[in-house]
């Protein structure tokens, strides 16, 4: 019985791992299209909005089925567990990434600010890094490396402080810019969200290691 648990749940870890390899190149896509101008690959990133959702639910159905048929206990239970509330997560990763795509479509022809892209394109390097690593931290149930995306996303939030900033003097010195400031207010925020979205997915590895629950982000941060 325990081997057939370990076998599906082998599975659901693969699945959950590829959500996350497609949440990544989603985020990647996003920016990538908002900074280059690029409608077109905006539009399909929009039109194939639901992939995620349906790999979130297919992971929620899988992980449920476990669960019932199953009957784990103790750490196989909180594994299980650790899944669903991370593919969560994951899910609204997702949506802020293709809410990237939306901004890109609305925004695209108008004047620009260059100095605040290269501060997107900066937070979007580093969001992507934390995803990946946080996880390798999950199948290598690596806590150290889960605890420590506090600090990475204290990186985020101060280069979002810093977009802020630079878009207020961008805005001031050429009115131009003022449709475009609205669209990077939105993106700069985004990128923070997934920030706060990939520390509640480090939350969800140390409890699988540990049993250990508690809140990594701080949901009063701005």
């Amino acid at each position: 019985m325990h081997e057939i648990f370990l076998d599906e749940l082998k599975k659901l870890n693969t699945q959950f791992m590829e959500m996350g390899v497609l949440v990544n190149d989603q985020i990647d896509q996003g920016t990538r299209s908002f900074v280059a101008h690029d409608k077109k690959t905006a539009q399909k990133m929009i039109k194939e909005a639901d992939v995620v959702p349906k790999e979130a639910i297919r992971i929620e159905k899988k992980a449920l089925d476990l669960m019932a048929l199953q009957q784990p206990v103790a750490t196989d239970f909180r594994v299980v567990i650790s899944i669903l509330k991370a593919a969560t997560d994951l899910e609204r990763i997702g949506e802020n990434a293709i809410s990237l795509a939306v901004e890109t479509v609305r925004v695209k022809g108008n004047p620009r600010i260059p100095e605040v892209e290269k501060i997107i394109s900066q937070m979007t390097h580093e969001v992507r890094k934390m995803l990946i690593e946080v996880l390798t931290a999950y199948v290598q149930e690596d806590e150290k490396t889960a605890r420590a995306m506090v600090d990475r996303q204290e990186v985020v939030t101060a280069n979002y402080q810093k977009a802020r900033k630079v878009i207020i003097d961008g805005v001031e010195k050429d009115s131009n810019a003022a449709v475009a400031s609205a669209s990077y207010f939105v993106i700069i925020r985004l990128l923070k969200r997934i920030g706060d979205h990939i520390v509640n997915l480090a939350s969800w590895v140390i409890y699988k290691v540990s049993g250990e629950l508690f809140e990594l982000a701080d949901p009063k941060a701005e």
